[in-house]
């Protein structure tokens, strides 16, 4: 993770970043209102694995945890794998719309800010959001924490781009759902995954351009997931270790 000191200057570089972007429309467009609000949106959707290559070695850095993003689509568990994986290689899972809850308090001190925003059906501006992020990464700095599973953000290449000032991401997970799954699913639910995929583009081909992205294709139930995904970490070394030392407890 980066130093205190980079934090800080990275933190004060991104803000400058957003308001000299502030003019151009795709800076306006990542966080509504309602997705601040429900931001986990496919917590009850259950999914499996199919086939899934890594483009490289497992990303990390030796002397440090992972530092990694998890992105995808809807009704993909997402959320659920990432804590799993978090758990396994102890580094906290980092959950932007859960910083952003809970800010949502009459004593926090960017309440009025965020409230406002929603109420108006507006988006929390990205300085808000980043300025939480980067708190959150400061504050697991004194913690001792030298690595982190980040969902929910970015959403957008220029987000990404800020991202790239605050921290070194090893790895970005992509969540993908299957036709198959999707035809199990309301026609509704296909416009969302159709509108979803269109807009992650721009940030695909941003990470895969790094030879960052790793895509997972989600296909059926949460057991099966789960080990496809690890086989498609190569962490699959790590689990049975864990399961061991349960185990023995």
């Amino acid at each position: 993770m980066a130093t205190l000191s980079r934090l800080r200057v990275a933190a004060a570089t991104a803000a400058a970043s957003l308001t000299r972007l502030r003019l151009a429309p795709i800076t306006r467009r990542s966080y509504g209102s309602a997705a601040q609000l429900q931001y986990d949106y496919d917590d009850d959707y259950n999914y499996d694995e199919s086939s899934s290559e890594m483009e490289d070695s497992l990303g990390s850095v030796s002397g440090r945890g992972v530092q990694w993003v998890v992105m995808g689509d809807p009704f993909t568990n997402r959320q659920m794998y990432a804590e799993k994986l978090a758990q396994l290689l102890k580094v906290p899972h980092i959950s932007m719309g859960t910083l952003v809850r809970q800010e949502l308090n009459p004593r926090s001190s960017i309440y009025k800010q965020i409230a406002d925003a929603v109420n108006q059906g507006k988006l929390v501006p990205e300085e808000v959001i980043f300025g939480l992020l980067s708190k959150r990464l400061e504050e697991g700095f004194y913690r001792g924490e030298t690595g982190f599973i980040l969902d929910g953000i970015p959403r957008t290449r220029t987000q990404a781009e800020v991202l790239d000032q605050l921290a070194d991401i090893d790895l970005v997970l992509n969540f993908k759902s299957t036709e198959a799954c999707l035809q199990k699913k309301l026609a509704h639910y296909q416009d969302i995954h159709s509108v979803h995929r269109s807009m992650n583009k721009p940030l695909e081909d941003y990470y895969k351009k790094q030879q960052k992205l790793l895509n997972f294709n989600v296909a059926g139930a949460p057991g099966e997931t789960w080990q496809g995904l690890l086989a498609a970490l190569h962490l699959q070394h790590m689990n049975a270790l864990s399961s061991s030392q349960k185990l023995s407890v």
